[in-house]
Parts: structure tokens; sequence; C-alpha cells
């Protein structure tokens, strides 16, 4: 039997192509029950990179990196962490200058056809500043289904009611311009007491999610039953950062734990996301000096922790 060449190399071009395109092809994200779907209603689970804060890395907030990412990660989302008040480049000294490089990676994964979450990354409640933040960035990119808002990275010493209140004035500025795209909610003690939210959640509003955040080395099987507990209370949880060291973001990675997380993320179908795409002196930053500002990164310039989650990422993204 004779082979067309140039029809199957158009079959194989035309599935390459749609596979790249991850947003085209799940569209507008929301929320059933606990599960995050696609346009279709079909369960789907994000994982990616967040970039480490704005403030103190900007040199890798482009759209290259971000491209790269996509092509060599496999991720289908990143997280850019907008630093609020640490480092002298924060949002809360140089505001434009803060608003520019978020922006360009949020531009690069629209580009680039995958999710990307715009992280308020502080501890501490900025009410005003955030509403207004959320404000511009919702009017800019409500009609991108591309777009996920994290209004509080993790909450630190703030009680669930503080936070609740904190959160409900945000969201009430985003859905004013944007009523469909999913906001991520935190929760008390950066991010693990989620079943406070479960027993008193947000009313009135869909497509909200609270995240939860675990550093395997530090964190064991009881935050993953507390917040097993939390799903089964209802509560739709989003795993927007997370490692496999110690909550320092340093020491030894335990991979063994990390891989009991995965392994029970993905039989619950929840998103996650990796911290972080950085060259600081500790484990949880992926880079190493060496590595170029735009991508293109080499074997040598990955720590160990970024050659594990680029093998997590390859591996549970699907794309070989």
């Amino acid at each position: 039997m004779k082979v067309n060449v140039f029809f199957v190399l158009s079959l194989l071009l035309i599935f390459s192509i749609t596979k790249a395109q991850f947003v085209k092809k799940h569209g507008q994200l929301s929320v059933q029950g606990t599960q995050l779907v696609d346009q279709s209603n079909n369960p789907v689970v994000l994982r990616g990179m967040s970039f480490g804060w704005h403030s103190m890395w900007p040199r890798f907030y482009n759209e290259k990196a971000v491209s790269w990412l996509k092509k060599d990660f496999k991720c289908n989302v990143v997280r850019v962490a907008m630093g609020i008040e640490l480092g002298q480049m924060s949002y809360m000294k140089e505001p434009q200058f803060s608003i520019d490089k978020i922006e360009t990676v949020i531009k690069g994964a629209i580009k680039s056809d995958i999710y990307v979450i715009i992280d308020w990354h502080s501890h501490n409640i900025n009410l005003e500043e955030a509403k207004a933040f959320f404000a511009e960035m919702s009017k800019k990119y409500s009609k991108y289904p591309n777009i996920i808002y994290e209004v509080f990275n993790e909450p630190d010493d703030e009680t669930w009611p503080q936070i609740k209140a904190y959160a409900e004035e945000v969201i009430k500025v985003i859905r004013s311009n944007d009523s469909k795209n999913i906001i991520l909610v935190g929760s008390p003690h950066w991010d693990q007491d989620v079943h406070l939210p479960a027993a008193d959640p947000i009313l009135g509003y869909t497509n909200i999610m609270y995240t939860m955040h675990f550093y395997a080395a530090t964190h064991g099987k009881e935050l993953r039953d507390r917040t097993d507990e939390a799903i089964k209370n209802g509560l739709p949880i989003f795993i927007s950062e997370s490692a496999g060291m110690e909550a320092t973001g340093d020491g030894p990675l335990n991979m063994n734990a990390w891989q009991e997380y995965i392994d029970w993320m993905e039989s619950r179908k929840l998103s996650w996301i990796t911290w972080s795409v950085s060259d600081k002196d500790e484990t949880c930053s992926i880079l190493k000096k060496s590595a170029k500002s735009e991508g293109k990164w080499k074997d040598t310039d990955l720590k160990e922790s970024g050659i594990k989650v680029r093998e997590f990422l390859i591996k549970y993204n699907g794309q070989k």
C-alpha cells in the first residue's frame, strides 16, 4: 500500500499545532463543584512554574522566558509573582515598573497560548492598593480566557474573617469588569488552613477557588488530609505554589515526599504550580547564575530542583 507522505506530514503538523494551542483548545475555565473544568466542561489540570518575586528577579520577566517555559518545560500555565513590599523595585515603591514587568509576562503567556496567574505576592493586607491594581488588570484582560487572578499570595497572621472580608472587596472589583475568569483566594497560615474557608466560604460569586501551598520536606500527610477534608466539604482547591524542599525554600529536596504530593494531586486532578523561576542561592530557585534571562537553559543552568520539576512537567503534561 502506498502512503501519501505529504498527507501524513500534514496530519502530524496539525496534531503538533493542536497540542501546542492549549488555551485555544480548553478556552474559558470555570469551576464545577470542586473541579476546574474547560469550555467543554471536561476536567482540566494546569501545571507550570511560578516566576520569583518580580522585584528581586526582574530579568526573567520577558516573553522569551515564557516561550521557553512552554516549549521546553511544557508548562501550560505560568504565575507572575508581583512583589508588593519586598525590594527596591516593589509595587509599593515602583508601581509602574512593577506593572510593566508583569504585563510583559502576561502578554507573553497570551502569545504562547497558555494560562497565566496574576499573583498579588504579599503576606499582608493592602486593600486599597489591591483594589486599584485588580481594577486595572481586570479592565485590560477580561476578554482573555488565559487570565487567572490570585488576590492574596500567602496570608500569615491574618484570620480567615479578615482574609475573607479583604477578598470579597477585591473580588467585587474584579467581577465588575470580568464576570468569568477564575479567582484564587488565599487561606490563613501561609495557605495551610484550608479548613477555615471550607467552613465559611465566600458566597455570591462563581469561579472562586482557594489556594493551598506545600513544601514537601516540611508539610506531610496531615496537610493532604486537611485538604482532602476541605474538598470533601465542597471547597475547590488550586495548588498555586509548591516544591520539594523545606518551607524556607532551602534545604535538601525530599524526593519521596515530593512524589507523594504529585501522586496525590494527580489522583485528585488538582492544578499545581512550582516555585520558582529565579537564581537565588537556595534550593527552590531552579536556575543557576549562568542561566540566561530569556530561557534556552541547558541542564548545566538548572539546579536539582529545576531538573526534577522539568521532568515532572514533561511527564504529567503529556508532551514528550
